[in-house]
């Protein structure tokens, strides 16, 4: 169910109830974009029926879903109305338009042909498990994350603030401690993929694919300063995925041991969909508490609470400025495929 994942720390709460939930997200339902409309976000059901509810909840584990739909006009047919609209324009005054004429020309343009743009659609997945305080969202950067959570958030009020995972060691220092003693953290195996960059202007960068860490190629590299930006893992042996520096996991994988061990409860399941949810969250439930472990454990609270989607500087680095996304900014992710 989740290829990704970034974790976010209930803060604040009181977390609002089920139904509260439901009735909120249910003002902010999705509708498809209209013939003019570039872009449309809003929650769907994730059972997948229109008609399903909007928070669904599944062994207390709630899932959420957001979809969104653009319109885009490819850009070489923008190009090439607007060099035959200049060329129209420039026959008929002998003068070609320039700057903010053609500006203006392009959007009337992409306005006109929009209506017969093709939508694509995506969706986003996001796990809240209320009682241990995690807000997980299936997304890659932290962009996209803090999108989704500030619509979220403003639906939902009350102030609820949610913290990007912070622990006492970054990810790129407990990686290369992992890969210079060639020695995965209690619970966790090495896997067979990694990614080394230099921390300088020209980045050179170094790629492992479907090849062994524990050699002495690996090592050097870190000894010139190369630091790994990710790193294949294996917990527990039944879930994949590959850390990044960021702290996202990437490529999540239910290994087939899962799969084996659940299949008889799967067939018992009402549907499809509470087996999946019931195994995913359940396994990254085990996996979370280990991987903080691993990486020093959560970082020491700030002395003033984070606003939605603040950002403090990463543990062990120098310190940078916050950025903060305003629970009003619209989702500037672009579609995935879903």
């Amino acid at each position: 169910m989740f290829k990704n994942a970034l974790l976010f720390r209930i803060e604040d709460g009181p977390w609002p109830q089920l139904q509260d939930v439901e009735q909120r997200l249910d003002a902010a339902r999705f509708v498809g974009c209209g013939a003019a409309q570039p872009e449309s976000v809003g929650w769907v059901a994730p059972r997948g029926d229109k008609h399903a509810m909007l928070a669904e909840s599944v062994g207390g584990q709630v899932i959420l879903r957001l979809c969104t739909e653009r319109k885009t006009v490819p850009g070489s047919a923008v190009k090439d109305a607007v060099e035959q609209q200049l060329d129209q324009i420039e026959a008929q005054t002998g003068r070609r338009p320039k700057g903010k004429a053609v500006r203006e020309l392009k959007e009337q343009i992409v306005h006109t042909l929009l209506p017969r743009a093709f939508p694509q659609r995506a969706s986003t997945w996001v796990w809240i498990d209320a009682r241990a305080g995690w807000v997980l969202v299936d997304a890659a950067s932290l962009k996209k994350a803090d999108a989704v959570l500030s619509r979220l958030t403003e639906l939902l009020g009350g102030g609820i603030k949610l913290k990007p995972l912070q622990t006492a060691l970054s990810p790129t220092t407990a990686m290369t401690a992992w890969l210079s003693e060639k020695e995965a953290p209690a619970g966790f195996s090495l896997d067979r993929e990694c990614e080394l960059k230099q921390p300088d202007a020209e980045k050179p960068t170094v790629r492992f694919v479907r090849h062994a860490l524990d050699i002495e190629e690996v090592q050097a590299h870190i000894q010139q300063g190369k630091l790994p930006t990710q790193l294949a893992l294996t917990w527990g042996g039944r879930v994949s995925f590959v850390l990044h520096e960021s702290g996202t996991l990437k490529k999540i994988k239910l290994l087939d041991v899962v799969m084996e061990s659940q299949g008889a409860g799967s067939q018992q399941a009402e549907d499809g969909f509470d087996a999946d949810v019931a195994i995913a969250t359940g396994e990254l439930r085990g996996l979370i508490p280990d991987l903080v472990a691993a990486l020093g454990g959560f970082l020491a609270a700030p002395t003033a609470p984070l606003s939605v989607g603040e950002v403090v500087p990463e543990a062990g680095s120098a310190a940078a400025p916050k950025r903060v996304v305003s629970p009003t900014t619209t989702a500037p992710w672009d579609p995935q495929p879903a």
